[in-house]
């Protein structure tokens, strides 16, 4: 993939298999204070990476809520969970702190879009992010992605098994579910 985080320019959409882009000091809302962020912040550890069109909205929140309810679950896995929108800094802490103060992982204001671009998630044209989430691992590849119309609410549950799944390091067959078999070792001939 071919994208610089500072210049917003695309020549191709990221792949799962690549390394995701890099982004450096980043403002996002985490706990009622700004905070900046690094991918370097989560190098060794599996990144969940979600982002949702806008603050003040009817379906985000929904999606926002379960991924703090089983953020938990997560780390159990050992990753982490950030989200995003374009909205600003000052927009998320308004939100979160009337409507979603439960919420303790990082949300980040990509007001410049660039992250959002680089993640081949934007809608050009509104300026705002699609239903999109990312899982990367410890050496920051990407390992999966699910990008959906914005109407459609995503399945942290589902996100939640995928994680499970690309950790095992095996095939894991369809409705496969943690504790039972896989089809066997990956092999990389």
């Amino acid at each position: 993939m071919s994208f610089n985080l500072e210049s917003g320019k695309i020549t191709a959409m990221i792949k799962v298999g690549e390394k995701i882009p890099e982004f450096k000091n980043l403002t996002a809302y985490q706990a009622g204070k700004f905070v900046k962020l690094n991918l370097d912040d989560y190098k060794g550890q599996w990144l969940v990476l979600f982002f949702y069109p806008r603050d003040f909205t009817f379906i985000c929140p929904t999606e926002i809520r379960e991924f703090a309810k089983l953020e938990g679950e997560f780390e159990k896995e050992g990753a982490k969970i950030v989200g995003a929108s374009t909205d600003s800094e000052y927009s998320h802490k308004a939100w979160f702190e009337k409507d979603l103060a439960e919420v303790k992982y990082p949300i980040i204001a990509d007001t410049n879009q660039k992250l959002a671009g680089g993640f081949s998630c934007l809608i050009w044209d509104r300026g705002e992010a699609l239903r999109a989430t990312y899982i990367i691992d410890p050496d920051q590849v990407l390992r999966w992605l699910m990008i959906s119309d914005n109407a459609v609410g995503r399945s942290v549950k589902e996100i939640l098994r995928a994680l499970k799944a690309l950790q095992t390091g095996e095939l894991c067959p369809v409705e496969w579910q943690p504790g039972e078999s896989t089809l066997g070792k990956i092999s990389n001939k």
